[in-house]
């Protein structure tokens, strides 16, 4: 029962990586452009043919393809692709649409910087938006806020462990009262731990901070099952927050964006996805069927969390 069970959850999280980011910059002179892709090495592994699918999943409207070289970059644990393009006309914006995420893994983010001159924009593509139009213009602080917030929302709500941990807190919570303190303690330890970390020198690797965000999952669930009575889960809920707050330390320190326009839509996020998925839980059902299932949930969290880390220990 149990190697059924591990079979049928295993490729969900296989394909799900917490951590899966990777970069990108493209130089403007005229009309020609130089762009460098750079993926780390664990990602590369699912790619049959990296050098390939890798150039052909980011296109810049408007340009033709006139070199390419990908190869691996193994001190750096990273997969490098620079290309060269050549545009119609001199360039005054670029569109750009990335399927990385089709290439990769679907929740992939690419964090693509264009730069002309001494002017430059940026934008974060992902399966919810794939494609944008970078212009050589300073964004308003208003844009910068929203772009940034909203960042940081999708990385909230789109993350297969955060959405996973929201609903353990759902089903460790005994009652209103409780959600919104095991809300706030898992926020603010977010929040903490994407602070502090720069701080400390602290940067561990996406392999550490996925399996940690996988065992956090397993830990609540085991809590809520061998512990139904116990005090102090507000506490839990913290320390657990501050793994997770890694993933979001790495993504400001990748992206550049400020950590509190990003760490503020992670938190509208999780709140909102807390307010909607807890309170209908706690209303739509007794106290007795609600506590069976409870253990049924706690269950398949524990046995998904468990699954989930030992393939990240064993995959790089």
């Amino acid at each position: 029962m149990r190697r059924r069970l591990a079979a049928v959850l295993a490729p969900w999280p296989l394909a799900a990586h917490m951590v899966s980011l990777s970069t990108g910059e493209l130089r403007i002179e005229e009309r020609m452009g130089s762009y460098e892709l750079r993926m780390p090495l664990y990602e590369v592994v699912h790619v049959r043919h990296p050098e390939r699918e890798l150039v052909a999943a980011v296109r810049f409207a408007g340009a033709q393809l006139r070199e390419a070289s990908c190869a691996a970059d193994e001190a750096a644990g990273a997969y490098l692709c620079r290309t060269t393009y050549e545009f119609a006309e001199p360039v005054e914006e670029v569109e750009v649409e990335s399927r990385l995420h089709a290439v990769t893994v679907p929740n992939h983010v690419h964090l693509l910087r264009v730069v002309k001159g001494d002017k430059s924009d940026q934008a974060v593509l992902d399966l919810s938006f794939p494609r944008a139009t970078l212009r050589f213009e300073p964004p308003t602080a208003f844009e910068i806020a929203v772009r940034q917030t909203g960042a940081g929302m999708l990385r909230a709500a789109g993350g297969a462990a955060q959405l996973l941990f929201v609903v353990g807190l759902v089903l460790a919570a005994r009652g209103r009262r409780e959600l919104v303190v095991l809300g706030a303690m898992f926020v603010l330890g977010e929040a903490v731990s994407c602070v502090a970390a720069p701080h400390l020198g602290f940067r561990p690797a996406a392999r550490f901070i996925e399996a940690a965000a996988a065992l956090t999952i397993a830990y609540l669930a085991a809590e809520i099952l061998l512990l139904p009575a116990a005090g102090g889960r507000w506490a839990v809920a913290a320390v657990l927050g501050t793994f997770h707050g890694l993933y979001f330390a790495e993504f400001v320190r990748t992206s550049g964006y400020q950590g509190a326009w990003v760490l503020l839509g992670a938190a509208l996020a999780e709140v909102a996805l807390l307010a909607v998925l807890g309170l209908s839980w706690l209303r739509s059902l007794r106290a007795g069927v609600r506590a069976r299932l409870n253990q049924l949930g706690a269950s398949l969290l524990l046995a998904l969390g468990l699954v989930w880390f030992g393939l990240r220990l064993r995959s790089g």
